[in-house]
C-alpha cells in the first residue's frame, strides 16, 4: 500500500516537470523550428459518463465517472495529463502522458510517448474493530508507439502498441496492448453535423493471461459546437483474462477546447499591423 501524501507528492512533481519538458522544448524549438514555434497550444476533454472505460477498453470502473484528457505542446513535443475520477469524487486513474511527433506528414504519422500512471483501489478495511473504506494507490511506468497511415485525409489505418508496467509486486507486473484500428474522423451526416467512427480490434496480455478482443467509438459532433456525444461498445471474443463482463458499453457527454498561441515576436506584429 502506497502511502497517499507520497501519491500526491508524486503526482504534484509529475506536473511539475512536465511544465517543465515544455518549456525547455520551447527553448529550443524556438532556435531551429519557426513552424514549432507557431504551433503551440493548450487543448482538452471533459467527459462525463454513465460508465468509465480505461485507456485499455477491457477495464471499467463500472460506475458513472468524470474525465479531463488535457494536453500543452506544440508540434513535436507534448506533455498530456488524463485525470479520471468516480463522479462521486474518488479518483481512479492519473495518467500523465509525454508524447512526440516522429514524422508527421499528409500520410503518415508516427508518435512515441510514455508515461507515469497511479491507480486507485478502494477496499474495505477493519481498522480498530470498524469496518474503513481505504483507498490504495498503484503505480505504472509505460511506454507507446502509433504508426498511422492516411487513406485521405479523414480516413487512416493504424497500429498502436502499449507496454505497462505495475511497480507493486501485488499488482498485473506487465501490460501488453496491441491493436490495429480505423479512424474515419469527419463522416457528414448533413451541413451541420457529421460522425467519427473508429473501429479496432486488438490484443491484450497481462503477465500469463491473454485476450482478443473487437471494439468501436462512435461520436455525433456539430460544427462550431463544443459538446459531443460518444458511445463505444468492447466484446471480448476469445479470452482467458477474468473481467466482469464479457460485453462492456458506455455512452458519454464531451466537451472539447483548444487554443492555440503565437509566439511573442508573432504576436507584436499582429498588434502592429
Amino acid at each position: 500500500m502506497i502511502d497517499l501524501n507520497h501519491t500526491i507528492i508524486m503526482t504534484k512533481t509529475t506536473l511539475l516537470l512536465g511544465i517543465i519538458l515544455i518549456a525547455t522544448s520551447e527553448i529550443v524549438l524556438s532556435q531551429s523550428d519557426e513552424s514549432s514555434r507557431n504551433n503551440r497550444y493548450v487543448s482538452g476533454t471533459i467527459t462525463t459518463t454513465n460508465n468509465g472505460i480505461s485507456l485499455i477498453p477491457t477495464f471499467t470502473l463500472s460506475k458513472p465517472a468524470v474525465m479531463f484528457d488535457l494536453a500543452l505542446g506544440n508540434k513535436k513535443l507534448s506533455f498530456e495529463p488524463y485525470l479520471r475520477f468516480a463522479l462521486d469524487g474518488k479518483p481512479w486513474f492519473l495518467i500523465f502522458w509525454w508524447r512526440y511527433q516522429l514524422v508527421k506528414n499528409e500520410k503518415f504519422q508516427l508518435r512515441v510517448g510514455s508515461y507515469p500512471a497511479i491507480g486507485f483501489k478502494s477496499a474495505i478495511q477493519n481498522i480498530n474493530g470498524q469496518n474503513t473504506e481505504v483507498i490504495t494507490a498503484q503505480r505504472y511506468l509505460a511506454g507507446e508507439i502509433a504508426p498511422n497511415y492516411f487513406i485521405r485525409k479523414n480516413i487512416s489505418v493504424g497500429l498502436y502498441y502499449l507496454h505497462s508496467s505495475g511497480i507493486e509486486n501485488y499488482t498485473t507486473r506487465n501490460y501488453d496492448f496491441i491493436t490495429l484500428n480505423c479512424n474515419f474522423s469527419h463522416l457528414r451526416l448533413t451541413d451541420n453535423y457529421f460522425i467519427k467512427f473508429n473501429p479496432q480490434v486488438y490484443f491484450l496480455k497481462l503477465d500469463q493471461q491473454h485476450g482478443y478482443y473487437a471494439t468501436a467509438a462512435i461520436t455525433l459532433a456539430r460544427k462550431a459546437c463544443p459538446l459531443s456525444l460518444q458511445a463505444i461498445a468492447t466484446q471480448a471474443m476469445n479470452s482467458s483474462i477474468v473481467t466482469k463482463s464479457n460485453f462492456v458499453w458506455n455512452v458519454s457527454l464531451i466537451y472539447s477546447f483548444k487554443k492555440n498561441f503565437l509566439p511573442a515576436n508573432k504576436l507584436a506584429d499582429t498588434k502592429a499591423s
